[in-house]
């Protein structure tokens, strides 16, 4: 099934899904799919707004439908809100735990890493980006991924790390050191509308 380009996704949900950033990108966000120039865009039904929350919620992390169904079960078996948790178990994913500390441009480039074999958690080779991390694992590149330039690039911009994880620049690893709050996940995600529409 091929691949939808990257802007399209983005104008679709009127936000930087990948992280690409730039002109072009913003210039589509600016004018929403199926509205004229001048329109005011027609107000969505409440299934409507939920739909477009949860498609928008997989988008970011990069997950099917089966296994977002898998994790929200999951969510739901733990203590504290569903839809928090659904969160924190999006966030601890070995691919966009890669991303957030700054090895990669962007979740889609974290999850070649990992898939490609580059990537160590607690000195193993893991391949699978849905692997969930717990506190405690230290995560870690190969030595052929430091050679990579666009990984070369993006370690040389040290960008900062959330809270829940620590990133030793010394040794390029980084470590969850506790699992990520709600306050934790900036991304614009109304994780109640998702909820609501499994529980429709």
């Amino acid at each position: 099934m091929p691949r939808e380009p990257k802007h399209k996704v983005s104008r679709r949900f009127g936000v930087d899904i990948y992280g690409t950033g730039g002109a072009s990108l913003q210039r589509r966000l600016e004018r929403r799919p199926g509205t004229r120039a001048g329109a005011r865009p027609r107000r969505k039904s409440e299934y409507g707004q939920q739909l477009q929350e949860k498609q928008k919620t997989k988008a970011f992390y990069g997950v099917a439908e089966g296994q977002f169904r898998r994790y929200l079960a999951e969510a739901g078996r733990r203590p504290g809100p569903t839809g928090e948790n659904l969160l924190t178990i999006l966030e601890t994913r070995l691919d966009n735990v890669v991303y957030r500390l700054g090895f990669a441009r962007s979740r889609p480039m974290a999850r070649q890493l990992v898939g490609h074999g580059h990537v160590r958690v607690d000195g193993k080779r893991v391949t699978i980006p849905s692997f969930l991390v717990e506190p405690g694992q230290s995560i870690s590149l190969s030595d052929d991924a430091r050679k990579i330039p666009a990984v070369v690039e993006e370690l040389a911009a040290r960008r900062p790390v959330p809270a829940w994880l620590e990133l030793d620049g010394g040794s390029g690893a980084g470590q969850v050191t506790r699992e990520p709050a709600r306050a934790d996940v900036e991304l614009p995600i109304d994780e109640r509308l998702v909820t609501s529409f499994y529980a429709r």
